[in-house]
């Protein structure tokens, strides 16, 4: 059923998967090698045609001008805006809501958990109008806190099968002995289930970070204006409709994408263990 470990196989398999890994390793950094070397390129080389080539000179300072030329450290600061309460939101919904899943049994107790889950599977382009016509008629078009709230209503159903299912992992015994004791369900969950879910917060929230970090599609449909638009709807911004700041973008990619470098490595050790408790079991 499952793949048979490279260790286990031929040596001309064992030689040619040695020999795939760094070639499929560097055709997947070959895009972000060449946007870091854009981000130092001068314009001067862009204008020439020299895109591929060796830079003339390492062009530092368009990591200034990047700051100095565009609201990017207000896009930025959208971005953060718009993140970290989608984080805390969906995380903190996800975790009432799989614990609700998880512990209790009622009727409709999987169709309502299908339709957690059921969000998910629908294409992002089917939801578009409705979204927006919905966000214009809340008065939430075009504001931080619209795309915030949209985020926080589609991440939850991912975050709740997470949870769900990590709850689910658990060792029920403990919240049985704490009912004998006479613990009510809120304190249960506050101080019993909620300590054992620290990794699986951790990972879920390096997780969301980065899918709300990264998000294009909903930034440009949702926001249309500099006030409110997240960093990767405003990098576009960047190009005129005769003039293209190809290096100025470059350099601005790469620091859209400091933030959830580095909250993965931060938060590494957590990450790891909350995608991989439960997966041997011993």
């Amino acid at each position: 059923m499952f793949p048979k470990p490279i260790a286990q196989t031929s040596p001309a398999t064992q030689t040619l998967y040695k020999a795939a890994v760094p070639i499929a390793l560097l055709l997947w950094l070959l895009p972000l090698i060449g946007v870091a070397i854009t981000s130092v390129r001068p314009a001067s080389d862009l204008a020439q045609g020299n895109y591929f080539g060796v830079p003339s000179y390492l062009a530092f300072e368009n990591y200034l001008d990047i700051f100095r030329k565009s609201p990017i450290a207000g896009y930025m600061l959208n971005s953060f805006k718009v993140t970290i309460p989608t984080v805390i939101g969906a995380v903190v919904l996800s975790c009432m809501t799989g614990f609700a899943l998880a512990v209790y049994k009622f009727k409709s107790n999987l169709l309502l958990f299908f339709m957690f889950v059921a969000g998910n599977f629908v294409p992002f382009q089917i939801l578009m109008v409705p979204v927006r016509d919905l966000t214009l008629s809340l008065g939430m078009y075009n504001s931080w806190y619209g795309l915030a709230m949209f985020h926080i209503a589609f991440q939850t159903g991912f975050c709740t099968l997470f949870m769900r299912n990590f709850i689910k992992a658990l060792p029920f015994e403990l919240i049985e002995s704490a009912r004998v004791e006479g613990v009510s369900e809120w304190r249960i969950f506050a101080y019993i289930v909620v300590p054992l879910m620290r990794p699986a917060i951790a990972a879920l929230s390096v997780l969301v970070f980065t899918f709300i970090w990264n998000d294009f599609f909903w930034a440009t449909v949702l926001t249309t204006s500099a006030d409110t638009q997240p960093v990767t709807a405003g990098l576009s911004s960047l190009n005129g409709q005769w003039i293209a700041q190809w290096h100025l973008v470059s350099a601005g990619s790469i620091l859209a994408a400091m933030p959830p470098v580095l909250m993965f490595f931060l938060m590494q050790r957590h990450f790891i263990a909350g995608l991989t408790l439960g997966a041997t079991k011993g």
